[in-house]
């Protein structure tokens, strides 16, 4: 493998070691914040939920947060290879055009067209995502509490220099400024536990989906916040990431049938296309590097990464990100252009990982 990297919890190893790896063995999919950072799993989505996931039958957890969050909707659509194209399509040619002087455009105006492109997106197709026959959807959104409760200019931002510094000093602390909110299909139980924030589970029904889906794609400060979402409680709801910004979930807790260290055959593992090897807690963890490490959460969990060495050939020399709108400004062809070489160079990643499955060989697994 040139471009892609296997690494594994202890669990989830040793059950490759004595059982491969097969579809029926996924119980859980995260998909991470990250922005346009996902554009590299559009290849392997296409894959995972096109060809491979469909040869079980059995129920999976699809649990998303921001980009996460909408890769994660797409895979219960109806046709999930096509729907992935159309993503990946309109997610690269998104543009909020600059107006003379500005930096940035406002929270509003991408707020409005971004709402726009969700309702254009899953026009007519939300059932399939509520309805899906065996796919459990679970969508992360953060839960401003006290004086984030509500999005206002100097409040908020105050509110979030109190989440910053006290998520310094401890992670669970930020819990006094946010709360998690997971909004669900088929009133199903969560498939990791909640023990680090006050957590909400809602059920995710086709009056407040594009809501959820929004909200969880609010970045504080680049779009609005979404307020009262139906059947949620009254408040500003952000970005899923800032709470759980790639998924580091206890889903080991989870998992009733471990026993003394031993992974059951019968257990389901998480199985986790990342844009990179380490799993960051929160959005205001990605600097706080001591934190960047596997903990006994994700001992379950097989992840797919892009090797390092292999992203400094892509455009750039780097992974899509959200500086690219700052560096490409109004130039749209020249940011689509390299957005999309980046998005075609991945499937290599996707062919790798569909060549391993074929002989899945433990010694290319590196742990987490």
């Amino acid at each position: 493998m040139r471009a892609l990297r296997i690494h594994a919890g202890p669990l989830a190893r040793e059950h490759i070691e004595k059982n491969g790896f097969q579809a029926g063995d996924v119980g859980t999919i995260p998909g991470a914040a990250g922005g346009p950072k996902g554009l590299v799993l559009g290849p392997l989505d296409r894959f995972v939920f096109g060809h491979w996931l469909p040869q079980t039958r059995h129920e999976i957890h699809l649990v998303g947060a921001s980009i996460g969050a909408w890769r994660m909707a797409t895979a219960c659509l109806d046709g999930p290879e096509a729907a992935f194209k159309r993503l990946e399509h309109d997610y690269i040619h998104q543009h909020y055009e600059l107006q003379p002087g500005e930096k940035r455009p406002s929270a509003g105006y991408i707020s409005e067209r971004f709402g726009q492109g969700l309702q254009d997106f899953y026009a007519g197709r939300v059932d399939q995502v509520l309805n899906h026959p065996r796919f459990r959807l679970h969508i992360i959104t953060s839960r401003g509490r006290h004086i984030l409760r509500t999005e206002h200019a100097l409040r908020s931002r105050l509110g979030y220099l109190g989440a910053f510094l006290t998520n310094s000093v401890h992670r669970k602390a930020m819990g006094a400024w946010l709360e998690r909110v997971v909004f669900s299909t088929h009133k199903a139980p969560l498939p990791f536990t909640t023990a680090d924030y006050r957590t909400r589970q809602i059920a995710l029904t086709d009056l407040n989906f594009m809501d959820a889906l929004q909200a969880s794609c609010s970045i504080p400060f680049l779009l609005n916040s979404v307020h009262n979402i139906a059947g949620a409680p009254p408040g500003a709801y952000w970005d899923g990431g800032i709470t759980d910004y790639h998924l580091h979930l206890n889903y080991t807790a989870a998992i009733t049938n471990i026993a003394n260290n031993a992974y059951s055959t019968g257990a389901k593992l998480v199985f986790y296309p990342h844009f990179q090897k380490n799993v960051v807690p929160g959005w205001l963890d990605k600097r706080l590097k001591w934190r960047h490490h596997a903990t006994h959460h994700l001992d379950t969990m097989l992840l797919l990464a892009p090797d390092p060495e292999w992203v400094k050939t892509l455009p750039n020399g780097k992974l899509p990100d959200r500086i690219d709108f700052t560096h490409y400004g109004n130039d749209l062809a020249g940011r689509v252009k390299a957005w999309t070489s980046a998005a075609s160079a991945s499937q290599q990643l996707a062919d790798e990982f569909a060549a391993w499955l074929h002989q899945p060989d433990v010694r290319l697994v590196q742990p987490l």
